[in-house]
């Protein structure tokens, strides 16, 4: 069996680390380079902590992609130029695999639109969780049946983008679902109307401090948190009145995402477009 080779951007970094070591264990597939600024040629078995396995650090993208050819490009590298690292890699035949956020929807369609000349499919996924799928696929289904939602979520103090690729999908699907016409009447029975307010007199919300609100996103706000100690985490809070309902994910450890990695890797090469989200592959839609 012929095994696929893949090549990991961003190898040094924490997730990228965990990326060398699921990769290095799987039957079939080889760690066919690892891309980092920092640490040339190092071992990068020893800076993933699992021992020396031959396959040292290359800094150069450019030069690591030409000389080692792989199949599959896995980046967890800086958002900075990300864009440019996709395209290099489709141009080459190369399939890439992106779990660093930060990309706008825009950059996402632009990427689209160049792997389509190709012909060739790449996987572009804010959560490789499983967990965190069903969250948010939870969270959408909950949407249709009630009227607000606010989406908090919580990671460590590195990542550089707010709010997470997770949370824009999030709100983006239970958005979707909403303007679908999904939503369910929650009210039984209207109450009275009230004597209407002139507009000079309207109750306004008032934010003390300016972002206090967090973020919107299709009327939905998103309020981002970021301190040590925290991996990912997400917090969908649904209200109607008299109930609330809470959808919660918790990635206690980046090993949580590694079967996530490893489905994209396996299933990439077999695409022909862009993915955008890991939810296609896992639950088949």
């Amino acid at each position: 069996m012929q095994k696929l080779r893949v090549m990991v951007v961003g190898a040094c970094g924490k997730m990228g680390r965990q990326v060398v070591t699921a990769v290095s264990r799987q039957d079939d597939l080889e760690l066919a380079g690892a891309v980092n600024r920092s640490h040339a040629g190092e071992d990068i078995g020893v800076i993933a902590g699992i021992g020396p396995i031959g396959v040292a650090v290359n800094p150069d993208f450019d030069s690591a992609l030409t000389r080692l050819k792989p199949d599959v490009m896995v980046d967890f590298a800086q958002p900075d130029g990300l864009t440019g690292r996709i395209r290099t890699a489709i141009h080459a035949g190369v399939h890439p695999v992106v779990g660093t956020t930060g990309l706008t929807q825009a950059e996402v369609d632009e990427i689209r639109d160049f792997a389509k000349q190709y012909g060739l499919g790449a996987v572009i996924a804010p959560n490789f969780a499983v967990g965190a799928l069903l969250m948010m696929r939870f969270a959408e289904i909950a949407a249709g049946y009630f009227t607000n939602a606010e989406i908090i979520e919580l990671h460590h103090d590195r990542k550089l983008d707010s709010p997470s690729g997770t949370a824009i999908k999030t709100a983006e699907m239970m958005a979707a679902r909403r303007s679908a016409g999904a939503t369910l009447q929650t009210t039984v029975e209207a109450p009275a109307a009230e004597p209407a307010m002139a507009p000079e007199t309207a109750r306004k919300p008032i934010e003390k401090i300016r972002g206090a609100r967090g973020g919107e996103l299709a009327g939905i706000h998103i309020h981002s948190v970021r301190l040590p100690g925290f991996v990912a985490h997400q917090e969908v809070i649904l209200g109607n009145p008299g109930e609330t309902l809470t959808i919660r994910h918790d990635s206690i450890d980046r090993e949580s995402f590694m079967p996530g990695v490893l489905l994209a890797v396996r299933k990439v090469v077999g695409l022909r477009e862009v993915v955008y989200g890991l939810e296609s592959l896992v639950f088949g839609q």
